[in-house]
């Protein structure tokens, strides 16, 4: 394809990158999971991982990466872009077969198993197999996994090369290659192992790279890499935490949320509050469970036809309705100046959307409170939670009422 440079500006959920700027030599655009022409099973995987609709990077680039093209994507974390090359691996591969067929190198231990966990998570119906190939395990486990035969491995550059070399993880099957976070690769010097590995490989295999930035050394291992790429930036939606305050409330066992939520009731809806779910099956059954107990609530997911979304919409935006239950369908884009509270009655799934859920590009009200509801099994998820943005959330006050 020509390198026309398309180069348009997404405001509102269409793109779900609010002000996102999206520049692409690739102009299809597929805003919805149902019309990429999916395996059923992997569909099903998506829905049941509680996504959606496709964000801007993956109503983009997932296309050209199932239909085998090169893909070099520039996106900061955030914007999907691990569910985006997940998706095409698993599209792509054949579970029949017990080789590896997609071979994913990541600079960090840590950013490797949660990609294989987002892997795991989405090929859940397929019995796709995968293994995160790392540093500082066990090396005999490694071969034993191997030896067996997985569909997918991602790892660590050191450790990939070395099982390469031992010959337990044999190359002839990989279809797919990809890098993530290139740059942050690049830049801890794993250029020599990464050239050692593309060696290694078919010489028909697809590349995709993926990186926040576009120094010269990822400009310049991506010509070494790959074949007339299609070239897609997405940049990053400018949202903060500044100025909301955050808790959490132990609640200590999932079947304890809906009493606390009850209980904090009147709190809600002195304002107006969104309270967010993992899945449509909780949305409902929230919804219901709160109707039973008399209290007004509306509810809205992606199951429910645009008509009826705009008018519960249009009601929340009005005020008649103070308490909406949503899915992060609505994490992006939505634009309602008077929510002040938001509850995480789930925390999510997915770490990027907490942001997205509570945070701010002058979107939600002036001030805002975030809380948070925490099982003892969510503790260690809370503090990942902290770390990664960088911020504090203290156990609420019994006055938070009056924070609102």
């Amino acid at each position: 394809m020509e390198d026309n440079r398309a180069q348009e500006t997404y405001d509102g959920p269409a793109g779900m990158e609010v002000g996102g700027i999206i520049e692409s030599n690739w102009d299809e655009v597929v805003d919805n999971f149902d019309n990429m022409v999916l395996k059923e099973k992997l569909l099903r995987g998506i829905y049941a991982y509680g996504f959606e609709k496709p964000s801007a990077i993956q109503q983009r680039a997932i296309i050209p990466c199932i239909r085998g093209r090169d893909v070099i994507a520039q996106a900061q974390s955030g914007t999907g872009k691990t569910a985006t090359f997940s998706i095409a691996i698993l599209q792509t591969i054949d579970t029949d077969v017990r080789g590896c067929q997609a071979l994913v190198l990541a600079p960090t231990r840590e950013l490797a198993t949660q990609i294989q966990k987002v892997v795991v998570a989405l090929g859940d119906f397929m019995n796709a197999q995968s293994h995160a190939c790392i540093g500082g395990t066990n090396v005999r486990e490694d071969m034993r996994n191997l030896e067996q035969g997985v569909h997918v491995v991602v790892g660590t550059p050191g450790r990939v090369q070395d099982m390469i070399q031992r010959k337990f993880l044999r190359t002839a099957d990989i279809k797919l290659f990809v890098l993530d976070e290139a740059d942050e690769m690049l830049s801890r010097g794993f250029k020599d192992q990464i050239q050692e590995v593309f060696k290694k490989l078919p010489n028909d295999v697809q590349v995709i790279l993926l990186s926040a930035t576009m120094p010269p050394e990822v400009l310049e291992v991506s010509k070494y890499f790959m074949r007339d790429p299609v070239k897609i930036l997405v940049k990053k939606e400018e949202l903060t935490l500044e100025g909301i305050r955050q808790f959490y409330v132990n609640v200590k066992q999932e079947q304890w949320k809906l009493g606390t939520l009850c209980d904090l009731y009147d709190t809600l809806s002195i304002t107006q509050a969104v309270i967010f779910c993992n899945t449509r099956r909780k949305v409902d059954q929230l919804t219901e469970e709160m109707t039973a107990k008399n209290f007004t609530v509306s509810a809205m997911h992606g199951e429910m036809d645009q008509r009826e979304r705009d008018m519960i919409m249009k009601q929340f935006r009005s005020g008649s309705s103070r308490v909406l239950i949503t899915t992060d369908l609505l994490a992006r884009g939505i634009d309602v100046q008077q929510v002040s509270l938001v509850i995480n009655y789930d925390l999510p799934s997915i770490r990027e959307n907490y942001i997205h859920r509570i945070g701010r590009g002058g979107r939600f009200g002036r001030k805002g409170v975030a809380i948070n509801f925490i099982t003892d099994a969510d503790r260690r998820a809370l503090q990942e939670l902290e770390q990664h943005y960088h911020t504090t959330i203290e156990e609420m006050p019994c006055n938070v009422a009056d924070l609102i």
